[in-house]
């Protein structure tokens, strides 16, 4: 098996930073060419009618939703350089800051990538919290066309 490119999915979690470290140390072992993603699922601001008698306007919806978007690609990049400055010593890096659907924005980019691997950690939730949260990891592995390393957390603090 020959290892060229390795996609690893980040976010902002504990999970997700454990398995960038794997994801990483596969890429120094087989000096391969790191794919970093950070998907942000836009979140949209409550709607919100200050003025009762003239109610907002589409356009203040449309400000606040450009500055939420602005706030959160900003967060995304400080993200991903934090990733490769803690990890990235010696690699060639590519990333991408995608907005959308994460497991889609996963695949999406991986094929875009033409990576070999993905990397993604997991929470490994499980009953009725993973039935009403649904599994990036689970999505991811269903429909990669590339094999999938889905790294576990395990708290080991209890």
């Amino acid at each position: 098996m020959l290892i060229k490119k390795i996609l690893i999915g980040i976010d902002n979690s504990k999970f997700a930073e454990h398995a960038a470290k794997y994801g990483f140390d596969i890429a120094h072992k087989f000096n391969a060419v790191v794919g970093l993603v950070n998907i942000v699922e836009p979140a949209i601001m409550p709607y919100s009618n200050n003025d009762v008698i003239l109610g907002s306007t589409p356009q203040d919806m449309g400000t606040a939703d450009m500055e939420m978007i602005t706030i959160q690609n900003e967060v995304s990049q400080n993200l991903i350089a934090n990733t490769i400055k803690k990890f990235g010593d010696g690699l060639k890096i590519t990333h991408f800051s995608e907005f959308g659907n994460t497991a889609d924005g996963i695949i999406n980019c991986s094929k875009e990538f033409k990576a070999d691997m993905i990397v993604i950690g997991t929470h490994s939730r499980t009953g009725l919290d993973r039935l009403i949260m649904g599994s990036v990891a689970e999505h991811v592995v269903r429909h990669s066309e590339v094999p999938v390393l889905v790294v576990p957390w395990m708290d080991h603090s209890s």
